[in-house]
């Protein structure tokens, strides 16, 4: 797996990486979205660069111009809920992109901190053939990811294969390369230290889906 770790050198990323993280701002759910957001689309642009192209000959008022186009159809697949707002950074860029949309959960049978990934809804657009994107904002143990990816590959073959983290920690990034294929692409905004005895990133963000939508039951 080749890994691509944004935040290594300085942009207006890390600015909005920090208040994401900032406790004091945490209250405030639109400024969470809205970053999360614009991080989405910080990503896209970056890997955007790592995509195949096309030369296009397009027509202007005074002539052709070549010009580079995307060459193969993209499928963005965001992991609910906390997925919804980087995914729409993503499609502000990637705006003809088909859409995909899979719930994956920690169940926790024995009401401790062991869990199993449960992933229930499904509402993905054909992938054969085509860049596929799962969004996804926390990369902690990697299971929901691996799950989602692996009910992904039951629907076809894609061209290509990337993966767009906001944080990650390394036990995280570890499990991915050990279960996913060489030829997949993970992108990084920000590596974390650790995960804690609960299997949450450490220091982290708290959970992305309540800071971005309220408390679920």
């Amino acid at each position: 797996m080749q890994i691509h770790h944004l935040s290594e050198n300085n942009s207006v990323l890390n600015h909005f990486l920090g208040q994401i993280r900032d406790v004091s701002i945490h209250n405030d759910s639109m400024r969470f979205r809205k970053n999360m957001e614009r991080i989405g689309e910080i990503m896209a642009y970056e890997l955007s660069k790592n995509m195949d192209y096309q030369t296009v000959a397009i027509p202007t008022p005074l002539g052709t111009k070549a010009t580079q186009y995307i060459k193969n159809p993209l499928v963005i697949c965001s992991i609910l809920r906390a997925g919804l707002t980087l995914h729409n950074g993503f499609l502000n860029y990637f705006d003809a992109a088909e859409n995909g949309f899979i719930s994956a959960y920690r169940h926790h049978p024995n009401n401790d901190d062991f869990f199993e990934i449960i992933v229930q809804y499904q509402a993905v657009a054909d992938i054969t053939k085509k860049t596929v994107v799962i969004v996804d904002p926390m990369l902690a143990t990697g299971q929901s990811i691996v799950a989602v990816f692996k009910q992904l590959m039951e629907r076809g073959a894609p061209a290509e294969i990337h993966i767009a983290v906001v944080i990650a920690a390394p036990e995280g990034i570890a499990h991915l390369e050990a279960e996913l294929p060489d030829n997949c692409h993970l992108w990084i905004a920000s590596i974390d230290d650790h995960l804690n005895e609960h299997s949450y990133i450490v220091p982290g963000l708290g959970d992305a889906g309540d800071l971005a939508y309220g408390q679920k039951l």
